[in-house]
C-alpha cells in the first residue's frame, strides 16, 4: 500500500494493510456496532469462491473439462456469465451493472437501521471486473497484517468470531457435494429468514429457498431433476451478486467511519467516556481547591501554581475525550482495540496522521491548563 494516503476497502479485505487499519480491527469495529455479521457473510462468501475455483482446478488437474465433466454449469457459464470465466475456459463473463456498483441512499439507511438486528452485505454479478483483481490478490499475495486474525469477543453475546481463512484444508479432491453443503450452510446461516446472522438484502437480491439436498446429487429419476440440475449448475455464482451488494455498502457506510476511529483516532468510545468521567472529576477536584486557596487567602500565593496539576489532568481527560485521542498513547505509538487493550500503530501513514493530530491536542492541552491556573493565580485572595 501507499505510504501516502490511506488504504482503500479493498485492501484492507486482502489483508494489505496494518493495525490500526487493518481486518481484524475492521471486524472489531462493527462488533462494536453489532453488525459484524455482514462482514462474516463477505469473507464465508469470498470461502466458498475459493473452494468453487479449488473444484474447477481439481477438475482440469485430473485430464477432464468443465464441459464434460459439468455440463449443466458450462452451459450456465457459455449462456449467462460467470465469475470463473476465466478459471474455465468461458470468456463470455457477466459484468458489474449499475444497479449492484451503487447503493442508494434508500439502501444505506436500511443499513443503519437493520445493522442492529440483521446486517447487510456485497455481491458481484460475474465476470471481469475489480473484484476479480482483488480476489486473485487475496488468494497469492501474502498478508501484511501482523494481528492474527482469531480472538474471543469481549462480550456476554459469545458470538463466532469469523476466522476468515484463505487456505482450504482438503485431503481429497473437491466434489460438487462439497459446493453444495458450502452453499447450503450459507444460506442456512445468512439468508434463510429467521436465523440469527440473517442480513439485510434488497428484495432483488434475496434467496428465497435452497432445493438442494447436500446428502446427494439431483437424480434423473427424480421429477424435480431439472429444477435442481438448474439450481446445482447456479452454485459456484450464487452468492455473488449478494456479496457484492454488502461490498459496496460496507465500503460506503462503515468503512469510512472505521477510518474516522482509527486512522484519525486512537480510542473506543468506553474509553472516551471513562475519560470524561475523569475530567470532570479532576475539574471539580482543580475548581474546589482553587476556590478554596481564594477564599481562605492562602500565602504564599506561589502554592497556587500547583493547581496546573489537576487542571492538566482535567484537560488532558476531557479534550482527550472530544477528540477520542490521547496524545501520551500516540506518543507511544499506541492505539486501542478494545477498551483498555492496546495494539502498536504499525501503518506509517496512520501513524504520521495520529502523530499530527497528537501535536496538535498536546497544545491544546497545555494552552487550557496553563490559562485556567495562571486566572486562578492571579486572582486576589479574600478570606470570608
Amino acid at each position: 500500500m501507499p505510504a501516502d494516503r490511506l488504504p482503500s476497502f479493498q485492501e484492507v479485505l486482502a489483508r494489505k494493510t496494518r493495525p490500526p487499519v487493518d481486518l481484524f480491527m475492521f471486524y472489531l469495529f462493527l462488533q462494536r456496532e453489532h453488525a459484524e455479521d455482514v462482514l462474516d457473510f463477505w469473507l464465508d462468501v469470498q470461502q466458498h469462491e475459493n473452494l468453487c475455483r479449488a473444484y474447477f482446478r481439481d477438475v482440469r488437474k485430473s485430464g477432464r473439462s468443465i464441459k464434460e465433466d459439468w455440463p449443466q454449469y458450462w452451459d450456465y457459464a457459455r449462456t449467462r456469465g460467470s465469475i470463473y470465466g476465466n478459471v474455465v475456459g468461458v470468456h463470455n463473463g457477466k459484468r458489474s451493472t449499475a444497479s449492484t456498483a451503487n447503493v442508494t441512499d434508500t439502501e444505506k439507511a436500511a443499513f443503519a437501521a437493520g445493522s442492529r438486528s440483521a446486517s447487510p452485505r456485497p455481491v458481484t454479478p460475474h465476470g471481469t471486473n475489480p473484484f476479480e483483481a482483488q480476489q486473485a490478490a487475496m488468494e497469492e499475495a501474502p498478508p501484511r497484517s501482523t494481528t492474527p486474525f482469531s480472538f474471543r469477543r469481549v462480550s456476554a453475546m459469545n458470538k463466532r468470531a469469523s476466522r476468515a481463512p484463505t487456505v482450504i484444508p482438503r485431503d481429497a479432491a473437491i466434489t460438487r457435494m462439497d459446493l453444495i453443503s458450502s452453499a447450503e450452510r450459507l444460506y442456512a446461516r445468512y439468508l434463510m429468514p429467521g436465523t440469527d446472522k440473517e442480513i439485510y438484502l434488497p428484495s432483488t437480491l434475496r434467496i428465497h429457498s435452497f432445493p438442494l439436498n447436500s446428502r446427494e446429487l439431483p437424480r434423473p429419476t427424480s421429477p424435480d431433476y431439472d429444477i435442481e440440475s438448474s439450481t446445482l449448475a447456479q452454485v459456484p455464482d450464487m452468492f455473488h451478486a449478494q456479496k457484492e451488494y454488502v461490498f459496496r455498502t460496507m465500503e460506503q457506510d462503515a468503512f469510512p467511519r472505521f477510518l474516522r476511529a482509527k486512522a484519525f483516532a486512537n480510542l473506543t468510545p468506553v474509553s472516551a467516556f471513562v475519560r470524561l468521567c475523569l475530567g470532570l472529576f479532576c475539574l471539580w477536584a482543580a475548581l474546589s481547591t482553587a476556590f478554596s486557596l481564594i477564599f481562605l487567602d492562602i500565602q504564599p500565593k506561589s502554592k497556587r501554581f500547583f493547581l496546573f496539576i489537576p487542571f492538566a489532568f482535567a484537560a488532558l481527560f476531557l479534550i482527550s475525550y472530544q477528540y477520542e485521542l490521547d496524545p501520551i498513547l500516540v506518543f507511544f505509538g499506541q492505539s486501542e482495540t478494545t477498551p483498555f487493550r492496546l495494539i502498536r500503530i504499525r501503518e506509517p501513514y496512520v501513524r504520521k496522521l495520529l502523530l499530527g493530530r497528537a501535536l496538535w491536542v498536546s497544545l491544546i492541552i497545555v494552552l487550557a491548563f496553563t490559562v485556567s491556573t495562571i486566572i486562578f493565580w492571579a486572582v486576589p485572595g479574600h478570606r470570608l
